[in-house]
């Protein structure tokens, strides 16, 4: 198992490092043509680390985003620290016109198959303090049991989210969002929680500070404000580092949550702080 999926994050590194070259994605930086009206991106990647960012796919671009998420740490060397346990996630989006992008994925934790869209609302300016973006998921999980489940219809696989996403890029250095979020879930597992919540609500924290020309330092945290009282699952938090190369930005991060959708990591964080990494290319 550990051999499958050091082999999956090799062989993710090879492609995504040898498709054909691109332009550096830092080339924004001194591109004549950005519209200088408005401010820099806040943020370089899509998401801060499991939070969405205000970053969105510019018109005709087509990004790959590999996520892995591996084992509990505390197992130790039982499962070597965790890289024998892992879920993984694999989500393609595009942009068919500007300032709207659309994303499908499928994720091995609970064998969910999810599709989203972005929306740009306003975009930070001389005029404008901040980045503005809409965005909405829907998430069906192809796992739940029937037998465990006799009374399952079609719509209790579903659960949504959508939120709001606004950033502003203080400084050259230094990026803050902030996230409020509905999440919706058609079913909740009572062997699991006390009592079943399927509307909640929930705001998001996240920043970067940017350590060098290609390396910022991310973190961020999920606050549930409906969790159900004596719930097993905690609050979502991520940190890491982002390291963008030629073509691709590469995030190392450690997080409690193994789950990168958000009904998953915003209503199901385990609590065990385990590692991962999301690899995003744009084509």
């Amino acid at each position: 198992m550990l051999k499958k999926h050091l082999l999956i994050f090799c062989l993710s590194l090879f492609v995504l490092s040898n498709v054909t070259a691109q332009d550096d994605l830092l080339d924004e930086l001194d591109d004549d043509s950005v519209d200088t009206s408005y401010e820099l991106p806040a943020f370089k990647a899509m998401k801060i680390g499991n939070i969405q960012s205000t970053k969105m796919a510019d018109e005709g671009d087509f990004y790959l985003i590999v996520s892995h998420r591996f084992g509990a740490l505390k197992e130790g060397f039982d499962t070597f620290l965790g890289l024998d346990e892992a879920n993984t996630k694999i989500q393609l989006l595009y942009s068919f016109w500007d300032g709207v992008q659309f994303g499908i994925s499928r994720e091995s934790y609970n064998r969910t198959i999810a599709a989203s869209t972005k929306i740009r609302l306003a975009r930070q300016s001389k005029s404008f303090p901040f980045n503005l973006v809409a965005y909405g998921t829907i998430n069906r999980n192809t796992l739940i049991d029937e037998v465990v489940f006799p009374a399952l219809e079609s719509s209790d696989r579903q659960s949504y989210a959508a939120q709001l996403l606004v950033s502003r890029r203080f400084s050259e250095k230094f990026s803050f969002q902030i996230a409020p979020t509905y999440v919706r879930e058609n079913l909740q597992n009572l062997n699991i929680v006390p009592e079943a919540k399927h509307n909640q609500y929930a705001m998001g924290f996240g920043g970067r500070y940017k350590l060098s020309k290609r390396m910022s330092f991310n973190a961020e945290y999920v606050y549930n404000m409906s969790r159900a009282s004596g719930s097993p699952f905690v609050n979502s938090y991520a940190f890491g580092l982002d390291i963008e190369t030629g073509g691709h930005v590469f995030q190392l991060l450690f997080t409690n949550a193994q789950s990168t959708n958000e009904p998953g990591f915003i209503n199901n964080a385990e609590g065990d702080i385990l590692f991962g990494f999301n690899v995003v290319r744009v084509f």
